[in-house]
């Protein structure tokens, strides 16, 4: 039996993939908006803070991680907004949190339409010291 995940990886690509070859794939497709965000974010642009795009946190892969701060930043499409993806999230997030990560949650359109202001939060939120 498959797992979610696993389904949804089998959707994605049509075949199983482990999950550091399901985040390559990610990686290599990743949406406009998580190309925006990474050029904002990669090289330590951000507060002098590394971070990695589609990082493996078994079981899940979040779309955008930095280690010193137990930070994940997620860039959501529509399939967030049904209530299998918000369930999903909520799962996700509860799982996230008890191994100490937080998360900061935009929508595509947020990005797209208010990067300054996705970027601020960022800002704000990477030049805290854990």
């Amino acid at each position: 039996m498959l797992t979610r995940l696993e389904e949804i990886r089998h959707e994605i690509t049509g075949e199983r993939l482990t999950l550091i070859e399901f985040a390559r794939k990610l990686r290599q497709d990743a949406t406009d908006p998580e190309a925006l965000l990474w050029a904002c974010l990669r090289g330590r642009r951000m507060n002098q803070r590394k971070f990695r795009r589609q990082h493996p946190v078994e079981p899940y892969v979040l779309d955008f991680y930095c280690a010193d701060l137990k930070l994940a930043i997620e860039l959501d499409g529509g399939q967030h907004n049904t209530n299998e993806g918000k369930q999903h999230d909520k799962a996700r997030e509860v799982f996230l949190r008890s191994q100490g990560i937080e998360t900061l949650r935009f929508t595509n359109d947020k990005m797209r339409q208010n990067t300054d202001g996705v970027m601020n939060v960022i800002w704000n939120r990477t030049a805290i010291t854990p």
